[in-house]
C-alpha cells in the first residue's frame, strides 16, 4: 500500500502543489480535494490501459466526434470529454 500512496503523492505534486500557489489550510484542502477527483475519475492510468479507476471497464470507448475541453483546477489540467 505504500508505494500506492507514494505514487499519489508523486503525481499529486508534480501535476498540482508544485504548479499552484497554496495560501491557507482551507485553499489547500479545496485544491487536493479537486485533484484527488480529478486522479480517481479523469486521469488515465497506465496499470489500467489508459482507463480511470472510477471508469466502467463493460464500456468500450468509441472514438469521439465532438470533443470538448473542461479546466480542471482553474485552468492548470485540462481533460477532454467526448460530446454526444
Amino acid at each position: 500500500m505504500n508505494a500506492h500512496v507514494e505514487r499519489f503523492i508523486r503525481s499529486m505534486r508534480a501535476e498540482c502543489t508544485d504548479r499552484i500557489p497554496i495560501y491557507n489550510e482551507q485553499h489547500a484542502r479545496r485544491v487536493l480535494a479537486e485533484y484527488a477527483e480529478h486522479y480517481n475519475s479523469g486521469r488515465p492510468h497506465r496499470a489500467l490501459h489508459l482507463r480511470a479507476p472510477a471508469d466502467d471497464p463493460d464500456v468500450i470507448p468509441f472514438p469521439a466526434q465532438h470533443i470538448q475541453r473542461h479546466d480542471v483546477l482553474s485552468g492548470l489540467i485540462h481533460q477532454y470529454r467526448d460530446t454526444a
